[in-house]
């Protein structure tokens, strides 16, 4: 007969011959166990891939589709390894068919939810590309895995899980109740935070305005032009800084801060404010005219520290130093720390202005109160730090330049040329030696 069966397709199994050594019994025992065990790996490893063949001939060569395959004659341990191949066989075609790919509107549909301004920039760009990918292959694994879970049942075999090493599908967040509608929790919220959020008061806008209109272009100290007049000495640098902080605070007194008291002193500016809330609405203007005058400090500060940016010298201040000598002695004046101190001494100038403003509450109530209009603690450390350092960079020069002096021609004041001309005349010389 010309059918194949189990008998002609399995080949007896060719053990290897015995190895003649000189070992003891146990270690016979003991390498007779690890060959035997290897021997019985590779059989069965035989045994399904001939299980296999036989298998799919037999399903060729079959009429009748319900006859029971060969299969089923194999022992219950190749048959189990048998039907693990044939799933990973089968899961294997399963997944190599195409999937339905996701919808384009669906992606735009996600992208048209998230705000215009965090998809601004390159970077945002590129990083709504990686999301857009990372959802593309998270749909085409979900839509496989679920295919693949309502065409083929799994078999109930501990060893096909060690081979599918599969992370659990993600499970539906806990604790998260959809079922109510967010409109009338809005509406609420938003009642509570119109009578409580006085920044949202129509006069708070007015004073928002006032504040623009006069600090959006003013500095209290301005010497961007100071390079254009020349060469300025210590002295004159402190005394500007103090007249023009001086100036500053007046020209804001009899301006913006006459505007806020007018605006207060109309009945029109407590609308809607009632009688118990009248401390916390006050509260809430002097907040905003600090963060205002705050504002307008740190601005100053921050455009005086980048005039000695040494990335851009065009506006650098220039200062007048002279070289000295006295009582034999050649330096600066003024010395490189008076300069350093001159400079940060319009910092803490700039710090010391609009201190003495008071709260609409005590102006109307005759209080003492003033606003709190002091520069924060990190822009004055930020401030005195980077102007040190641009300043002893910008020494390095007159510090070479003085020490060409004392090289060149400081043995004519140290005494070492008195020295030389003395014991010239002691030694009595001729008068070519003269000459």
């Amino acid at each position: 007969s010309n059918k194949r069966t189990l008998r002609t397709l399995f080949r007896p199994a060719a053990l290897p011959p015995p190895v003649i050594s000189e070992m003891s019994p146990s270690q016979k025992e003991l390498l007779a166990y690890h060959k035997g065990k290897e021997q019985q790996e590779m059989i069965n490893q035989l045994l399904i891939d001939r299980a296999l063949e036989v298998y799919y001939i037999s399903m060729d060569e079959t009429d009748e589709r319900d006859a029971a395959p060969p299969i089923m004659e194999l022992p219950s341990t190749v048959r189990k390894y048998f039907f693990i191949k044939y799933y990973l066989f089968l899961k294997d075609c399963v997944q190599s068919n195409p999937m339905i790919p996701i919808q384009q509107q669906w992606l735009r549909s996600m992208l048209a939810m998230v705000p215009q301004s965090l998809m601004e920039g390159r970077d945002r760009e590129l990083l709504t590309e990686d999301l857009l990918k990372e959802i593309v292959r998270d749909y085409e694994k979900s839509m496989q895995r679920c295919v693949l879970r309502r065409a083929l049942i799994k078999p109930d075999i501990k060893e096909l899980d060690k081979l599918e090493e599969e992370a659990p599908l993600p499970l539906l967040p806990l604790g998260l109740d959809f079922s109510s509608t967010w409109h009338d929790s809005y509406i609420k919220a938003k009642k509570r935070i119109i009578s409580n959020l006085h920044i949202l008061h129509p006069t708070m806008k007015t004073l928002l305005d006032f504040g623009y209109a006069a600090f959006f272009n003013f500095l209290v100290v301005d010497f961007s032009s100071s390079r254009l007049k020349g060469p300025v000495d210590c002295r004159s640098l402190k005394t500007d800084a103090s007249l023009s902080c001086s100036k500053a605070e007046d020209k804001i007194m009899s301006t913006w801060y006459q505007r806020v008291i007018h605006l207060f002193t109309q009945s029109e500016a407590l609308d809607g404010v009632k009688l118990d809330q009248l401390e916390s609405f006050y509260s809430c203007v002097a907040v905003l005219m600090s963060n205002q005058l705050k504002e307008l400090l740190q601005r100053t500060t921050e455009v005086f520290v980048k005039l000695f940016d040494p990335e851009d010298r065009s506006h650098l201040p220039l200062f007048k130093m002279d070289l000295t000598f006295d009582e034999n002695k050649m330096e600066f004046y003024p010395s490189f720390q008076d300069l350093e101190e001159a400079i940060l001494f319009v910092v803490d100038c700039i710090g010391q202005t609009l201190q003495n403003f008071q709260t609409i509450r005590a102006w109307l109530t005759g209080g003492t109160a003033t606003l709190d209009a002091e520069l924060p603690a990190h822009t004055v450390k930020w401030a005195k730090f980077t102007l040190g350092k641009s300043i002893r960079d910008n020494l390095e020069g007159p510090k070479e330049h003085f020490k060409g002096y004392v090289e060149s021609y400081g043995w004519l004041v140290d005494g070492t040329a008195e020295e030389r001309i003395n014991r010239f005349i002691a030694e009595q010389p001729s008068f070519d030696e003269y000459t």
